[in-house]
This record gives C-alpha cells, sequence and structure tokens, in this order.
C-alpha cells in the first residue's frame, strides 16, 4: 500500500513538473493566459502521473524482468563487463571533451559515453570468448560461456514444424536457452502464409508450437535477430550462425545434420533421440499386431508399433483389419529409422511341424 501510494506521488511531481514547462513553453507563444496555461498543464500531469504511474510501472517491471529471465546468465554477465569497461572508458574521455569550446564540450562527452556503452555492451556480448581467449582460465571460461557452449542451442524449421521439441523441453532434458533465429520465424510465416494447404498447415503448426513453448515450457526460448543477408539459403545461415555462437543446432533434417557436422557444429538429430529411447526389439521376440494395409511385395502386410516403428509382415496380407500374433525375424536400422521384419506366429508353427 506505501509503495503504490509512493510510486503515485513520484509519478504526480515528475509529470506535474513536465506539465509545467511544457505550460511555461506555450505562455512564450500565448501572452496573457500564461499562469492559465501552467496551472492547467501541471494540474494535467499531477492528475495522469497519480492515477497511472503505479499500472505503467508494473507493467514495465513484469516485460523487464522477462526480457532479463530469457537472457542466458554468460551473456548477461559478459554485457555487465562491457558495459563497466565501457563506462570507465567514457569517464576517462569526459574530462578532454569538457574543455572543447561552446556546445561541443557539453554535449560530445555524453554522445561519447553513450556510443561507447552501446559498442562495449555488443562486443562483450558477440565477441566475449574471443576478447578473453589469450586469457582463458576456469573462471573466464564459466564467465564467457566455453564450458557450455554458451548455455544455448539453435532450434531449425524442420524441429519447430515437427513438434517433439515442445514435449521434449518440458521434461527438463533440456535446460539451455533456445534460440529462434528472425530467419526461421520468416520462413515459418511464409509457410504459413503459402497457397498449398498441405504447406500453410505446416506453417500454422510450428508458429503455434512456438507459441505454446514460450507459454508453458519452462526452459527460455529467446528470438534473435541475427541475420545474414548475404546468404540466402536458411540452413547455410544457421550453420553461420552456429559457427559464430558456437552454439549446437537442433533439428531432424539429415541433409543439415551433415553440413553442419562437417564443418564441427554439434548437432542434436531429433530423430536419432527417438531411435536411441525406442524399446530394443531382437529376433524371435514375439508380439502382438494389428494388420492395418497391404505391403508393397505379394502377401505382405503393414503395421505399426506404438512409437511408430514400421513392421512388415510376410504372410500378413489376409490378415488386414485384424489383429494377430507375429514373431520377428529381423531389426533393420536405417537413416531414417528403425523397420522391423516378421511374419505370423501361425506360420512359424506351421514351418516347425
Amino acid at each position: 500500500m506505501f509503495v503504490g501510494i509512493l510510486l503515485r506521488l513520484i509519478g504526480a511531481i515528475i509529470l506535474g513538473l513536465v506539465g509545467w514547462r511544457l505550460g511555461l513553453f506555450i505562455a512564450n507563444w500565448a501572452p496573457g493566459g500564461e499562469l492559465i496555461w501552467i496551472v492547467a498543464l501541471a494540474l494535467v500531469g499531477a492528475t495522469v502521473g497519480f492515477a497511472f504511474t503505479p499500472g505503467a510501472f508494473t507493467r514495465f517491471w513484469r516485460w523487464v524482468g522477462q526480457k532479463i529471465r530469457q537472457i542466458p546468465a554468460p551473456v548477461f554477465l559478459a554485457a555487465i563487463i562491457g558495459l563497466v569497461l565501457a563506462l570507465l572508458a567514457s569517464a576517462l574521455l569526459a574530462l578532454p571533451l569538457s574543455l572543447l569550446p561552446g556546445l561541443w564540450g557539453k554535449v560530445l562527452p555524453f554522445v561519447f559515453g553513450l556510443l561507447l556503452c552501446y559498442l562495449g555492451v555488443s562486443i562483450m556480448i558477440h565477441r566475449g570468448r574471443d576478447v578473453f581467449q589469450p586469457f582463458t582460465s576456469a573462471p573466464l571460461a564459466m564467465l564467457t560461456g566455453r564450458e557450455r557452449e554458451d548455455g544455448r542451442i539453435i532450434l531449425d524449421t524442420n524441429a519447430i514444424i515437427d513438434g517433439r521439441i515442445a514435449d521434449i523441453s518440458q521434461t527438463g532434458f533440456i535446460r539451455e536457452t533456445l534460440l529462434i533465429p528472425r530467419f526461421v520465424l520468416n520462413e515459418l510465416q511464409h509457410i504459413a502464409d503459402s497457397p498449398d494447404p498441405m504447406r500453410r498447415t505446416r506453417g500454422r503448426r510450428g508458429l503455434s508450437i512456438l507459441t505454446r513453448m514460450q507459454r508453458e515450457s519452462d526452459v527460455p526460448v529467446q528470438v534473435l535477430d541475427t541475420d545474414f543477408e548475404d546468404i540466402p539459403e536458411v540452413d547455410a545461415k544457421l550453420v553461420r550462425l552456429a559457427k559464430s555462437l558456437r552454439c549446437p543446432i537442433i533439428t531432424n533434417d539429415i541433409s543439415l545434420s551433415r553440413v553442419a557436422e562437417l564443418q564441427g557444429i554439434r548437432v542434436l538429430n531429433i530423430n536419432e533421440l527417438a531411435n536411441a529411447i525406442k524399446p530394443v526389439i531382437l529376433p524371435g521376440e514375439e508380439m502382438r499386431l494389428r494388420i492395418v494395409q497391404e505391403g508393397k511385395e505379394a502377401g505382405q502386410g503393414i503395421g505399426f508399433l506404438d512409437d511408430g516403428t514400421l513392421v512388415v509382415v510376410e504372410g500378413g496380407r489376409r490378415h488386414v483389419n485384424a489383429e494377430i500374433d507375429i514373431v520377428v525375424t529381423r531389426v533393420l536400422q536405417t537413416a531414417a529409422g528403425r523397420m522391423i521384419f516378421a511374419h505370423p506366429r501361425e506360420l512359424g508353427n506351421e514351418r516347425k511341424r
């Protein structure tokens, strides 16, 4: 209660002074009514400040807190170091610049201070690791993020549309900040606006998944405005960004995975993760399966396990739309996933006879 009243009073004083100064300015152009303008605008400013300051301040503070939570700790520390160094440089330059004659001596210290602060923060955020590399030690490596690859992971378009990353991020296995480059968002928007209904559905699905992750996921999701105008392809931009930030890429695109790995970039492939956690199935194992369609070869039937694994059943064509007991004969692991070959258990019993 006390804090709210104090904020209202501060807002009323500040905006009241603004109204008073504005009244003085207008009074110079409207002789004869100086007092009316000054009093009226001062009262209006004080009233607006008293009424709206708490709400505006609360919303602003929440917005600042949300943005700070999305910034990885190494980046935040690097920005603070860059700001401190810039302020020190500004203080050293302020005295000689203030000795310049006329208006230059008053304006240039302020202008150079702002410019140095901007450059200091930008350089430390983007090139902090390279700046400290000659002096690398354990504390500096922690500050610049070398031990954890800056604590960030880049998401590509296919991984977003795939949707499984949203579920993975809620399990706690990923703790790093997920980076969404602006050019990836632009590609998703382009796909969502496509005249092709299938592509349009995929693009809208990707945008809705991003919205869900920002609202529900415990993992910070940060949008990067970094772009490379000289590179037209999105995949090439992703590789360039990953190299500059020294971050891994999450994808399910085999081509992107191979190109990135050839350039020394760590790739986290969602398909490989899904294959790794699938239950182990060995030849000779029995299970029950529903045959949903005919296979490509004569007599074959096709079914799917609960995790989506394709099962080809020799002699299963006559059991389409029925559940049967099968015996696994062979398991084939490919880059695209896993395939299981089997035959009906009754067929195996007949062969034994």
